[in-house]
């Protein structure tokens, strides 16, 4: 077990740091912000959310006959489950004398744990996305392996996936996770979303078609991470978005712009359990510490997510500049 020395923690009040290692995760949970959010209630007696996806029907043009009952239509409904996991992981900070410590050793604890939770439950989501079944490849051959750095992102690109999307009748996105809260939504102006790498940014500076945020004519709505729009899609930049390393012609690392609808993609939690801060104070470890030199700090969350819709997410396998 490795030890984080000249430390010695006090027993202070959990929800505290609770909080404290939430708000820290909160700006690397890019991916979740676009996903509904559904908890399992606390003691259900079960681990997994039914989420339910209604097909759509069909436009009823035929006229009505006088006094005769249509025949009616049958509702499709698709059930899909999905089972949470716990994830965590905690640091072990040894006794020295309190005086040696000058810093708020719990607090920067919490902080740089809850950036890890964030990176992770960010990281897990982006796996379960980035496996859709939608893709456009940049390549002239269509596929991955075939991709060269010089398949960059074009606004010619960028165009296609929002026609496939628009043919899949796949809606904007009109709210978002609230980035404040991590948990209740937060209106945002009709789009579709792409999250996208900053070796990506980079190529679509480069396009006529891209309007930067900075030139934005107002700037009331702008997403965090937002670093651009083009033809109905907004971008949002994060060095989590998906690289495909080594996959592409050369062993060229491949880069996968993911693209969100409403309703594309779901995460689940389990009430009351989303995230905590464990703490385990000097003398909590009984016989198994008997000088009280160890303490430990903490997370553990409850976290899946899933697609919903196929149609509703699309990846954009691209190259990019050197």
């Amino acid at each position: 077990m490795a030890n984080t020395t000249k430390t010695q923690i006090p027993d202070e009040n959990a929800s505290f740091y609770d909080r404290t290692l939430l708000t820290r995760a909160v700006p690397f949970l890019t991916y979740t912000k676009y996903a509904q959010i559904r908890d399992i209630p606390k003691n259900a007696g079960t681990s997994m959310i039914k989420f339910r996806r209604y097909g759509t029907l069909a436009a009823a043009t035929t006229p009505l006959s006088e006094g005769i009952t249509p025949v009616g239509s049958q509702l499709s409904v698709t059930d899909i489950t999905a089972t949470v996991a716990q994830y965590g992981d905690y640091i072990t900070l040894t006794d020295v004398v309190d005086m040696t410590s000058e810093d708020p050793v719990l607090m920067e604890a919490a902080e740089i744990l809850g950036d890890q939770f964030g990176d992770t439950t960010d990281q897990l989501a982006r796996n379960i996305f980035a496996a859709g079944t939608g893709v456009t490849y940049a390549a002239s051959a269509g596929t991955r392996v075939a991709t060269v750095a010089g398949d960059k992102i074009t606004g010619t690109l960028v165009k296609k996936v929002v026609r496939t999307m628009k043919n899949n009748k796949a809606r904007k996105m009109t709210k978002m996770v609230n980035p404040d809260s991590g948990y209740a939504t937060a209106p945002i102006p009709a789009c579709y979303v792409a999250i996208v790498h900053p070796n990506t940014t980079y190529d679509l500076k480069d396009d006529t078609a891209f309007q930067p945020v900075e030139k934005y004519a107002n700037k009331a709505n702008v997403m965090e991470g937002e670093v651009g729009a083009m033809d109905e899609v907004r971008f949002v930049e994060s060095t989590n978005a998906k690289v495909f390393a080594g996959e592409g012609a050369a062993g060229i690392d491949v880069y996968g712009t993911i693209f969100f609808a409403m309703n594309g993609v779901g995460v689940t939690r389990i009430s009351g359990e989303a995230v905590k801060n464990i703490i385990k104070p000097l003398g909590s470890g009984g016989t198994t510490d008997p000088l009280n030199q160890r303490s430990t700090s903490g997370w553990k969350s409850t976290f899946v997510a899933k697609i919903l819709n196929q149609d509703f997410i699309h990846r954009l396998e691209h190259g990019v500049t050197a």
